[in-house]
């Protein structure tokens, strides 16, 4: 009777923690300017990293797009449901309005990885320069974790309803 009592009770521990809702987290995201040769970088070393990407945001004209490299992590997650949103405010955007892209990540392993996100000089010369970014986890539709740039406002170019359904009644 014990050992009847001793299963049921870790088979309800068992069907608890499968039951565990998937969480994840967006531990780095660096958006990297990359050159007309697909480089972000002349050489390994970080300072020379630095160097380079201001020379790219100083000239335009040598950009051929920007990578958003990130390092995540995801557990009890479906991995063919992993996306990653990228939102761009840019110079050419409107406010609220910012440009988007999604695109379906692999995991690899049981713990996170590196990944990235790559936006061709044609899509990005929609934004302009870059003011602020926001990188958004997802699986299914279901937000896992986000990471945003220092001059993004979770509020910035929203109206609020109410002030839209006052301002119109006057």
């Amino acid at each position: 009777m014990r050992f009847f009592n001793l299963l049921a009770a870790f088979a309800l521990l068992v069907g608890a923690l499968s039951a565990q809702a998937a969480s994840g987290r967006i531990i780095k995201l660096l958006p990297h300017y990359l050159d007309k040769e697909g480089r972000h970088t002349l050489s390994p070393s970080l300072y020379e990293r630095d160097a380079y990407q201001a020379h790219l945001r100083s000239n335009p004209d040598e950009v051929s797009g920007i990578r958003f490299d990130f390092k995540w992590r995801a557990s009890s997650a479906d991995r063919d449901k992993l996306r990653m949103r990228i939102e761009i405010r840019g110079s050419k955007t409107q406010p609220g309005n910012p440009f988007v892209i999604e695109q379906a990540i692999k995991r690899k392993g049981l713990f996170g990885r590196w990944a990235s996100v790559t936006i061709e000089k044609e899509a990005f010369d929609k934004v302009g320069k870059m003011i602020a970014w926001q990188a958004t986890l997802l699986e299914d539709n279901v937000e896992l974790a986000q990471q945003r740039s220092f001059l993004w406002s979770a509020d910035s170019g929203k109206k609020d309803p109410a002030e839209n359904s006052e301002s119109e009644g006057n």
